[in-house]
This record gives C-alpha cells, structure tokens and sequence, in this order.
C-alpha cells in the first residue's frame, strides 16, 4: 500500500483530467444517503439535502472545468432494492451535474472483471482502492503502489469495453 498526502476527498478537487469509478457491490446503503435511501423505500420524495449533496456540487464544478468524471457499475438484474435506489435516484441526479455512468450488466454474460476492487483512478496515476463491511457501509481507502497501475488501469478498461451507456441500459431495464 502507497500513502498519499492527500485524502481521498482532496483528489476530488485536485485531479486535472479524469476521475474513474469502478462499483462492483449491490449494496452501499450504509454509506451516505441513508435518510434518501429509506424515503425511496418508502415512495418518498427525496430529502432536499439529498438533492442537493456537496458531490453534486464537486461534480458539476469538475465538469465544468472540463474534467471527466465517470464510472462503471458491475451488476446483476434482478436489481437489489439498494441498486433501484442509486439508479433510479443518485444517477439521474449525478448524471444532471456532469458525471457519466455505465452499466456493466452481468445477468447474462460472464463478469469480465471477476476481481477487480472498487476503486477510483484519478489522472491514470492515482488509485484509491475502496474498502466496505459486508453491509455496504464504506470503510475507507488505501492508496495504492504506482506499481499496480497497469492492473488498474486494465480493469478500468475492460469494465469500459464490456459496459453500456446508462441511458441505454436504463431505457432497457429501468423501474
């Protein structure tokens, strides 16, 4: 494990170019959102201070300046209450704010990235591996060796390769 002097929060501002996610769990509902998360269980509108989280901010001033921020998700239909939420809600929230999603749909196809973390990969030089419970609730990161670069970076790119646009999965699938 590599040590950064920066959090995983300060790469959000300071990455110059790309941000890349790869998400490969069904559920991360003790990770943020939880007040979102139990309204949209209960055929609730979504908190005001959901609407209008700080990521979103981060977002859309990244875009702005002409970073990429984007992300892969691995998952399987049916979809886990959890994965209806964060589509049907974060996505189309984020999605407005500038960040691009892809969906990598593993219901009738292998897993082309079986081993692969989540993670991010900032600039193509930086990776923070994520680390959640079994529950979904996030951890925290490790930054990891430049010496796993490569690995990441395949990962990033198969999980892309074998991945739609969102708007074409969710005009496919979506609730």
């Amino acid at each position: 494990m590599a040590t950064s002097s920066r959090t995983l929060g300060d790469w959000f501002s300071a990455f110059e170019r790309t941000a890349f996610r790869l998400e490969t769990l069904d559920d991360y509902s003790q990770s943020g959102g939880v007040d979102a998360y139990h309204a949209f269980l209960a055929g609730e509108e979504q908190p005001e201070d959901y609407r209008t989280a700080g990521w979103v901010g981060t977002v859309a001033e990244a875009t702005r300046s002409g970073k990429r921020m984007y992300r892969v998700h691995v998952l399987s239909r049916p979809l886990t209450d959890y994965l209806r939420f964060e589509l049907a809600c974060g996505y189309h929230r984020n999605t407005a704010a500038g960040e691009e999603f892809f969906i990598l749909d593993t219901t009738d196809q292998q897993n082309p990235v079986p081993q692969a973390p989540d993670f991010w990969l900032f600039d193509d030089e930086t990776v923070a591996a994520m680390n959640y419970d079994g529950n979904g609730k996030y951890l925290g990161a490790d930054f990891l060796a430049p010496a796993r670069l490569d690995e990441f970076r395949a990962y990033r790119d198969t999980a892309m390769a074998h991945s739609i646009p969102f708007t074409e999965w969710w005009a496919l699938h979506g609730e």
